[in-house]
């Protein structure tokens, strides 16, 4: 059976327009340019708004362009490099980090950093940048005015007063999630991703591999970017200098590695760089140290070569885990990387939402909702080269919680799962993760942006389990596998069907059983002359009926639940029930009934939101996690609860459309243009 990602595409090609216009970068520019006037950004205006969200501009700001800062502005002055970068009074050294790793990575940074703009002819005070959004190219367009006191820059700026490209590009980062206050804080991680569509590790150097030299080696020679940090232990540890030169809780570049012989023995050294500059390791290795001194002079000069007095060192690599905590690494996807570089990647992408209600589950911990989260199955057939086991890196991101911080939400708590998966392409049920144990799982839960962990398996099929730690919180999430060997991967539980059997024959008046008969008394004096019901009749029958049943508690059906299954019953298209009919259906409700029964285990007259998938299944209807979500955003109550009469009217409503989607002919459901879940969707009324 072949598996395929929902969405094959790795982020490439043209960037998308992002300005509530629709206008595109060269489109307003040549506007500027023909009228004569200066671009001013309506979505990212000089105000306030544009740099907090939470807080007063403690001092007076003025937003000014280049022009008015200095003579001669330029947008880059000798190529960008990471002496360009100089942390401003906003706390995102995390982003400056991942920006001094772009200036090594020039083809990366070429994409992020356009060069069609510069200060010359055609300048209007307008800039372009392209950032990796959930597997699109975004192209953010800012205006050249930022914020200043007098006459200096706040915020990002060079170590050049008259180059400008990296104060507006965290302008258009900065945009892109609503304000500069929205940057506080964060991982390099983060950034190096938006930079690249690259894929993050963490290793905790403490607790890393042996092979964590060799791993980092490895990812340089891939065109990975990486960045390292200190732990704090309070926020009074915050950017606090060491003894040694080091700076805790601040992000670090990693931009080279090497071995070398120092006295008859191989050692192993890191070049790590402070976005700050100034600021270095004094220790063993450091600039100045006599260590230089032991070792081949051509190799001396070739490794000191590329370092400069603007805050990059070398250590040696023992001495860097012992000093930092975090290694960071970026894999970057094939698509961002360069013909000559060793290995690629292979991708499969997925996105998908976690609703409470219908498939927000939370943990494992939560089995009885565990099972509800979006599940994906991953084939891995091929093991890696010269080896009988399949690397796998996988990733799950959480999206857009940096621009919901304005709305009071932050990160969720996150993780996944992988489990052996059992040849069924349907969602696995709760049964399956009672008894089955995972295979590999995230190391923790964390409110990060991503989590993500590598895994060696052995070729097979797995099911993958992303959720969040808790049931019931909500978020958007997209989940990359990356291997070495093309995998294939397919989003579970994703088919749209009904199995439904034909109505049985009504019995005849003299094979009638005893409730029947009842029911037809019943009935008929409730009927009129023309021996059928109307809708109130309906509503006041089943009322009287289901009244007398002590194990359905509810409060009666509703005229709209009414209408449903005259809709659904109703063959001869009269608006009313006869009693043939009537009996059909009863034969329904009895199936129904017993299903609701079934799953309100507590028997207070509702069922579990969550386990509606289960009792549609049995049903004989089958929703993907699209349908499930929104049946469950318009049937349940606030205690993730649908009550007898809405699971009815569900269930009724769910019938009758399928049975009328599956009467249409193919031409008609061409000339609609409509699949059956497009179908349902509008049907249902959600």
């Amino acid at each position: 059976m072949p598996l395929q990602s929902t969405l094959s595409g790795r982020g490439s090609g043209k960037a998308v327009d992002t300005q509530s216009d629709g206008k595109s970068f060269e489109q307003l520019r040549q506007e500027c340019l023909q009228k004569g006037v200066l671009f001013e950004d309506p979505d990212f205006p000089a105000a306030e708004s544009s740099l907090f969200y939470s807080e007063k501009c403690p001092v007076n700001i003025e937003w000014k362009r280049p022009k008015d800062i200095c003579n001669n502005p330029k947008f880059i002055v000798g190529g960008a490099n990471r002496t360009d970068i100089c942390q401003g009074q906003l706390g995102d050294c995390w982003l400056l980090a991942a920006i001094a790793s772009l200036t090594l990575k020039k083809q990366a940074l070429a994409r992020v950093v356009p060069h069609d703009q510069d200060f010359g002819r055609k300048y209007a005070g307008i800039f372009h940048f392209q950032f990796w959004q959930h597997n699109q190219w975004l192209d953010i367009v800012v205006d050249d005015k930022l914020p200043s006191v007098r006459n200096n820059l706040i915020m990002l700026h060079s170590a050049s007063n008259d180059e400008f490209w990296s104060a507006l590009l965290e302008k258009a980062y900065a945009k892109l999630h609503g304000s500069y206050e929205s940057l506080k804080g964060g991982s390099t991680m983060e950034a190096m991703e938006d930079f690249t569509g690259g894929v993050g590790e963490i290793y905790e150097t403490k607790t890393a591999p042996d092979t964590l030299f060799a791993t980092m080696k490895k990812a340089l020679d891939r065109g990975s970017m990486m960045g390292c940090s200190i732990d704090i232990s309070s926020s009074a540890e915050s950017e606090a200098k060491t003894s040694t030169g080091l700076v805790k809780g601040h992000a670090y570049s990693i931009t080279g590695l090497e071995e070398v012989n120092y006295r008859g023995r191989k050692v192993k050294l890191i070049r790590v760089r402070n976005p700050w500059g100034q600021v270095e390791w004094n220790g063993p290795w450091s600039d100045k140290s006599g260590e230089w001194d032991y070792i081949d002079k051509s190799e001396k000069s070739r490794i000191l070569s590329n370092s400069t007095e603007d805050g990059e060192f070398w250590m040696e690599f023992e001495d860097f885990k012992r000093n930092y905590d975090k290694v960071e690494i970026c894999n970057m996807t094939p698509d961002a990387l360069t013909d000559d570089t060793k290995r690629h990647w292979e991708v499969n992408m997925f996105q998908g939402n976690w609703i409470r209600g219908s498939t927000a589950g939370g943990c494992r911990n939560f089995v009885d909702t565990f099972w509800t989260n979006p599940q994906f199955k991953l084939r891995l057939e091929d093991a890696d080269d010269e080896d009988d086991v399949c690397s796998v890196v996988i990733a799950l991101m959480q999206k857009n919680r940096r621009k919901l911080r304005k709305e009071g939400m932050d990160m969720e708590t996150i993780g996944f799962a992988v489990y052996e998966a059992p040849e069924d392409d349907d969602q696995l049920g709760k049964d399956f993760f009672r008894y089955h144990a995972s295979k590999a799982r995230s190391r923790t839960y964390i409110n990060m942006r991503e989590v993500s962990e590598r895994f060696t398996l052995p070729p097979g099929d797995y099911v993958l389990v992303p959720t969040t730690f808790k049931p019931h919180h909500e978020a958007d999430f997209l989940i990359r596998i990356f291997s070495e060997k093309k995998a294939g991967a397919l989003e579970m539980g994703s088919k749209v069907d009904a199995d439904l059997p034909d109505p049985p024959m009504p019995s005849s008046p003299e094979e009638e059983t005893d409730e029947e008969k009842g029911l037809r008394r019943l009935f008929e004096q409730l009927a009129g002359d023309d021996q059928a019901i109307s809708v109130y009749e309906l509503q006041q029958m089943l009322n009287g009926v289901l009244s007398r049943r002590k194990e359905i508690k509810f409060e009666g059906l509703s005229l709209s639940t009414c209408h449903s299954i005259i809709n659904l019953m109703d063959v001869d298209n009269t608006g009313m029930l006869e009693f043939q009919e009537f009996k059909v259906f009863w034969e329904k409700m009895k199936k129904w009934i017993m299903l609701f029964l079934a799953f309100d285990t507590d028997r207070s007259g509702k069922m579990s939101s969550y386990e509606l998938r289960s009792a549609l299944k049995a049903a004989g209807m089958q929703l993907n996690n699209q349908l499930l979500q929104l049946v469950g955003l318009r049937f349940a109550d606030s205690n993730y609860d649908i009550d007898f009469d809405d699971y009815l009217t569900c269930i009724v409503r769910l019938e009758n459309m399928f049975r009328v989607f599956q009467a249409m002919d193919e031409h008609k459901r061409g000339r609609v243009k409509m699949n059956m879940m497009q179908f349902l969707m509008l049907s249902m009324n959600v």
